[in-house]
Parts: C-alpha cells; structure tokens; sequence
C-alpha cells in the first residue's frame, strides 16, 4: 500500500514542536510519509501548528496560511488542516477570513487531526515522538497551561489552567527518547517550576529533576521557562548535586521596578528578584542565567526604565532577550 504524504509545519515554541512531534508518531503509525517544515514537498496534505502569543507571531501564523490557501486554491495541495494557539482562540475568525482551509483545530485536538486526515489516534502511543530537533536532543514538556495570569499574556486564555503531567508517564516518555539516541532532554512547560502542585499538592520539579537523572543514556538535563515567583528550593539543590543537569537557566523576569512588577502581576517584587539571583549564584556556582524582559508595558515610566537598566548592569546575564510590549486581547 503506497504511503500517503503529509506536511506538517510547526510555527511558535518549542512546546509547539512537542505537540506536531506526538502528532506525526501517530501519523507515522498510520502509514503517513512524513514531511515537517517544507515548503517544497508534494505532500497533497498539509497540517500547520500556529502560535497566538504576539503580535509578530500572529502575523507569521496568518500567513503561512493564506501561502497554503493560495496553494490548495491553484490545485498544489488537497486539503489544508490548521491546528495550535491561533486556531484555539480565533477559530470563528478564521473560519471567515481564510474558508479555503478544510478544517481548524485547537491545541487539545490531536485524535481529532488523526481521524480528519484519515487515519486512526491510537491512545497506546501515548508519548511516543516522530522527533524533528537533531538526534542528539529532544524536548520534554512537563505540564501544559498556566495559572499565573500576567497582565500582558494570553496563554492561560489559549491553553487554559496548568495541567502537570503524571511523572511516570515523564520517565517513561524520556526513557523511550534516551533508547532512541537521545542524549539532552531540555525540560519544557509554560512554567517548569509550578510541576506537579496540581498532582501532588506539592511542587515536584526538583524530584522529577532527580529521576531523569537516573535514566542511562540521558547526559544532559537543561531547564526552561522557569518561573521567578516562589521558586522552589528543591530545583537549586538538584542543579547543584546533580552533575548531568547543565548549569544553566532560562528564567524571564521581565521587569525589576515593584510598580511595573505589581502591574504585570508577577508575584514578586524587586528585593526577592535580587535575593533569587544572588542565592543561585551562591548555591550554583558558574550558573549561565537567561532571562527575557518586557518593555513598553502600559505604565512604565523613565525612572521604571533606569530602574530595568540598572538591573541588567547589575545582574548581567550570560544571555538576554527582550520583548516590546504588545497588547493582547482579553488581558489585565
């Protein structure tokens, strides 16, 4: 039986490329020849992950889908199924402005793409990945949603309230990657440090840390999107006694200023921003720091600027993002 292709383009973050890697396994196990990324192929299917986060994201996402509208429109492709953050919140919208498209999807819809494409969501494959990144890493993600609510973002709006994954189904998904040549496992989430408070009535990150550790095979362990507020102890000790886990951190702080903090809703103030760096200094010593920050929020004004200036003279981090502010709809 000749295979079917399928062209399946991952837009946004890496917890976005998560989700397109568990839904080509189940392709894959459906007798579905398997693109990703392509703008070449001739895959008469194709399936597009958008991002919703930000303006610019937005932007990309609306037109890589009108390019494969006018490509379904001159006969190139089939069918064009579009799934992720920007088809969760502005399905109706879409359904309007760009009709070429077969049919949208949200960001909990995998069996539903499985089936709309013609094949068969088979729950044993549970975790089971068609991995995109290069051999040698992969991403885990640990929880899907948010329950912060920061005045700037949207995400608990598109992925709803925090969900931890259980831990054994961790395990069992990054022994499968280390048997598969991974050798990296980078810990992904909306926010890595709230694990396991939904499961266990407790934060878990650290012991969840300590477990990947144990699994032959996986060298390396490096932490993302670790949130500031009430940063669990636990997670500092397990980087410093734990010589796989890479001593180095993505933790976005966004602003230093109390009134800018208190107005994006962060849960923390300036001291207590201060005291955490110094203390994973201290505690980890050689630890590489990245942080993103945000700039622009309504209400910032030139002293809260100096003030952000200052922190990034003072801390100076070994990697730095920054982002202008853009407003969302439907946030604080």
């Amino acid at each position: 039986m000749k295979k079917k292709i399928i062209n399946v383009v991952t837009l946004g973050c890496s917890k976005n490329i998560v989700d397109s890697e568990h839904l080509m396994a189940q392709l894959r196990r459906n007798n579905f020849e398997i693109k990703f990324d392509s703008n070449t192929t001739d895959a008469k299917i194709v399936v597009v992950n958008t991002c919703g986060f930000i303006g610019d994201a937005k932007e990309e996402s609306v037109n890589t889908i009108l390019g494969f509208a006018n490509a379904k429109s001159a006969g190139e492709i089939d069918h064009l199924f579009i799934m992720g953050c920007l088809a969760e919140r502005y399905k109706k919208e879409l359904e309007q402005e760009i009709p070429e498209v077969d049919r949208y999807f949200g960001v909990n819809n995998l069996a539903d793409i499985v089936e709309a494409v013609g094949g068969r969501y088979r729950d044993e494959l549970t975790g089971e990945r068609h991995l995109t990144t290069p051999h040698h890493y992969a991403y885990l993600k640990i929880s899907e949603g948010c329950n912060w609510g920061c005045g700037y973002c949207a995400i608990p709006l598109i992925r709803g309230r925090h969900v931890s994954v259980p831990m054994e189904q961790l395990v069992a998904e990054a022994e499968g990657l280390a048997h598969s040549g991974v050798k990296e496992l980078i810990v992904i989430a909306q926010d890595t440090t709230y694990y396991g408070l939904d499961l266990y009535g407790e934060r878990r990150l650290g012991d969840l840390l300590r477990r990947l550790c144990r699994i032959d095979g996986i060298e390396w362990l490096r932490l993302h999107y670790a949130y500031p507020a009430q940063f669990p102890d636990d997670v500092i000790g397990a980087m410093r006694d734990e010589p796989k886990i890479c001593k180095y951190l993505d933790i976005p702080f966004q602003h230093i200023s109390d009134s800018q903090l208190k107005s994006m809703r962060r849960g923390l103030d300036k001291a207590e921003t201060y005291a955490l760096v110094e203390k994973m200094r201290r505690e980890v010593p050689g630890i590489a720091l990245r942080t993103t920050l945000l700039t622009g929020y309504p209400g910032e004004s030139e002293q809260d600027f100096e003030e952000l200036l200052q922190f990034v003279r003072d801390i100076r981090f070994e990697r730095l993002g920054v982002f202008p502010y853009s407003e969302e709809e439907g946030t604080y």
